[in-house]
């Protein structure tokens, strides 16, 4: 072997070594770039499920308080029929009385069957100016009603889980 066959021999080795570095370095950077675009996909994808949820969240509010409006408009008309039918029971008209309920459930109902729900008060709960609004404050009858509600002059409503009208209620001092 002569000194130029070895020479060519060491060169081509060394060019060997040279590609093999750069051959690692390009997967090395292919590897790294492909690191990169997945994490890219991955925010992009975790991106587009949080709007997914969000507007479906979104629709399903609107749906649900879709009709508030049109129920808040109702509503003095449920309080027209309760008056209407205190008079009538005072007057002791049972079969006209029996016609108004009539009316008046079949209105609820269907108002019910929409999401309407009445917020239940009764004289004696303690008031809470989160859940109620007082309309005015009297003495109380007695010393363990000061501070608790005294009487209900309109129904709170809620449609689905918002309070659409809170109760109107007197309280004692």
């Amino acid at each position: 072997m002569s000194k130029k066959d070895s020479k060519t021999k060491k060169e081509n080795t060394k060019e060997k070594s040279e590609e093999k570095i750069l051959d690692i370095d390009i997967e090395n950077n292919e590897a790294e770039d492909l690191q990169k675009e997945k994490d890219k996909f991955l925010r992009l994808f975790a991106e587009f499920e949080n709007y997914k949820k969000r507007t479906t969240k979104e629709r399903i509010e609107l749906f649900s308080t879709a009709s508030q409006e049109l129920m808040t408009s109702l509503l003095p008309v449920l309080d027209d029929f309760d008056r209407a039918n205190q008079e009538i029971i005072k007057n002791k008209e049972d079969e006209l009385y029996k016609g108004v309920s009539l009316i008046q459930n079949k209105l609820f109902d269907t108002l019910k069957s929409k999401g309407l729900k009445v917020v239940e008060v009764k004289a004696g709960e303690p008031f809470n100016a989160d859940d109620h609004e007082a309309v005015t404050q009297i003495p109380s009858p007695t010393d363990d009603m000061k501070g608790k509600i005294i009487d209900v002059i309109e129904k709170g409503y809620k449609l689905g889980e918002k309070v659409i009208r809170y109760p109107k209620v007197v309280i004692g001092k």
